[in-house]
């Protein structure tokens, strides 16, 4: 099993409700659209597998692995994310 951090953002409230029902059987803990998951690999491909029907052109969900030996401290101006790629140091 690993960490993870889900973040989402979905431009419908009826589909960010399906999304949300979805995301939160797999969660143990999180705030609004973003959420901790320890999934095993079958999970987390069972999980990708239910997601995509449920997400059009605009909607976006972010799995991030999260790794145990991360620590970053500090504040960084206006990070410039290109379509969407989240950044994750090692």
């Amino acid at each position: 099993m690993k960490h993870y951090i889900v973040a989402y953002d979905i431009t419908s409230q009826k589909r960010a409700y399906r999304v949300r029902k979805l995301l939160y059987e797999y969660a143990f803990g999180g705030q609004k659209s973003v959420l901790e998951m320890f999934l095993s690999k079958r999970d987390l491909n069972e999980l990708v597998d239910r997601l995509k029907p449920l997400l059009r052109k605009r909607d976006r969900v972010n799995i991030i692995e999260v790794y145990d030996d991360i620590l970053i401290y500090g504040k960084r101006d206006v990070l410039n994310y290109d379509k969407g790629v989240i950044i994750v140091w090692r």
